[in-house]
């Protein structure tokens, strides 16, 4: 039940505070450095599915590639493939548990699918308060 999965960028902010939040769970993921090993097209395809969002969702729009590629006006086709040759277009973190899978955006979403409450408080990079010492969410 505590088998969790987070597509994780080091250098992403809210990809290290919902890291964070997993752990502040008691639980070590599998972390998956995306940009390293990026998924092949039958996964992208399956989280994207798992998520019930539009694949548009799913691209960082606010890469500069998005702009150079001219992805503004692509089909899904277009933008998967853009996602496979390109994995820093993929939004992340994508976070897959077996209560669902979500873009965790903001990251305190992935409250809503972690199989275990919170330990204890937790807050985010910036110093906003997640969650409080009796391990309950804030706000």
């Amino acid at each position: 039940m505590d088998d969790v999965t987070i597509y994780h960028n080091p250098a992403c902010g809210t990809s290290r505070n919902t890291l964070g939040l997993i752990r502040n769970a008691g639980i070590a993921p599998r972390v998956i450095e995306y940009l390293e090993t990026p998924p092949d097209r039958a996964t992208l395809l399956s989280l994207i599915a798992a998520m019930q969002v539009p694949v548009r969702d799913v691209v960082r729009a606010k890469e500069r590639l998005y702009t150079e590629l001219g992805l503004a006006d692509a089909d899904d086709e277009a933008l998967v493939a853009a996602m496979l040759a390109h994995p820093v277009l993929i939004n992340r973190p994508i976070v897959v548990t077996a209560l669902g899978t979500r873009l965790c955006r903001p990251s305190e979403a992935v409250l809503d699918i972690l199989p275990r409450p919170q330990r204890g408080a937790f807050s985010k990079e910036d110093g906003e308060p997640v969650v409080d010492a009796a391990g309950n969410r804030i706000g």
